[in-house]
């Protein structure tokens, strides 16, 4: 499984883009897309939701990939890890059956 990053960075290779392309048409910094390319840091919603359309993309696929490395991020060292996002899911079910009424 590909993270994000590598996904963004395999992306502008395969349409042979440099850097500051990509950075200038979804205007952010060079420095920070080669930070979020190489992983040392972490693109916004906003950010992901630009690159996918900027690379004419899935933009679920995209925030799927997304959220899911915050996750990891988020929980990676934790030994109840696995736990605790099944106990997530189903609040999120919960939450989800509770705003759409039923």
């Amino acid at each position: 499984m590909k993270k994000i990053a590598e996904i963004i960075r395999e992306l502008r290779g395969q349409n042979g883009l440099l850097l500051r392309q990509v950075a200038s048409e979804i205007e952010i910094d060079q420095a920070l897309l080669s930070k979020i390319e190489r992983g040392e840091r972490m693109p916004t919603k906003d950010q992901v939701i630009r690159l996918a359309k900027f690379y004419k993309v899935d933009e679920k696929d995209f925030l799927i990939a997304f959220l899911s490395d915050k996750l990891v991020y988020e929980l990676q060292d934790e030994e109840m890890a696995v736990k605790a996002m099944q106990v997530a899911e189903k609040k999120i079910n919960y939450i989800t059956k509770k705003k759409n009424g039923k």
